[in-house]
C-alpha cells in the first residue's frame, strides 16, 4: 500500500512493490529502486543500493510517525504519512470551531450507531455517532453544548472520506 514521506518541504510517494527476504523493490515517486535492507538492531538499519552501503539510525520524535534519521554525513527529520497518520490528523482538525460544526468521516467506513436526532440538544463531550473504519470503531463527540442542526446519514450506511455526517449548531442560546 502506498504512503507518503515528508522530508523538509518535499512529500514523496513511496510504495513497496515486492519483498523477498532482505531484498526490497521500492518505488519513490514512480522511480524503482532495488535495495538490500537489514535491521541491525532496534532503530539501526543497513541499506545497500547499487553496491554502496548506507547505515541509518531512526530515532522517534514527538508525533505519530516522525523520526530523526542519522546517517554518516547528515541528520534530518522524516514524517511517514500513511492512512493511520492522515486519520489521526483529521480527528484533530477543526477542534476550535465556533458556529455550525460539521462532523465528517475522516476515512471511508460504516455508520455503526447514531445517538442523536435532529433538533436534539447535546452536551459537551456527548457521543453523537460511532463509525467503524479500518477494523476500529471511533466515537465522534460534541465539542461543546449545542443543538443537532442536521443528520446527513443513517445507521448501517457506508460513508466516504470527508463525507458530512452530523451538523451541530454550537451558537444556540436557549
Amino acid at each position: 500500500m502506498p504512503f507518503e514521506v515528508k522530508l523538509k518541504d518535499r512529500i514523496a510517494k513511496v510504495e513497496m512493490l515486492s519483498r523477498q527476504g532482505n531484498k526490497l523493490l521500492v518505488a519513490l515517486d514512480g522511480k524503482e529502486f532495488d535495495l538490500d535492507f537489514v535491521k541491525v538492531s532496534e532503530g539501526s538499519y543497513s541499506v545497500i543500493y547499487q553496491n554502496r552501503s548506507f547505515n541509518l539510525e531512526l530515532i522517534p520524535v514527538n508525533g505519530v510517525k516522525k523520526y530523526l534519521v542519522n546517517t554518516k554525513k547528515s541528520t534530518f527529520e522524516v514524517e511517514i504519512i500513511d492512512s493511520e497518520a492522515k486519520y489521526l490528523a483529521s480527528r484533530k482538525k477543526g477542534t476550535d470551531d465556533d458556529g455550525d460544526s460539521v462532523i465528517a468521516a475522516p476515512i471511508p467506513g460504516k455508520v455503526v450507531k447514531v445517538f442523536v436526532e435532529k433538533g436534539e440538544k447535546v452536551e459537551a463531550g456527548q457521543t453523537v455517532i460511532i463509525i467503524s473504519a479500518m477494523k476500529m470503531e471511533s466515537e465522534f463527540k460534541a465539542k461543546k453544548a449545542g443543538k443537532v442542526a442536521d443528520i446527513k446519514i443513517f445507521e448501517g450506511q457506508t460513508v466516504e472520506a470527508r463525507q458530512p455526517l452530523v451538523v451541530i449548531d454550537y451558537d444556540v442560546s436557549e
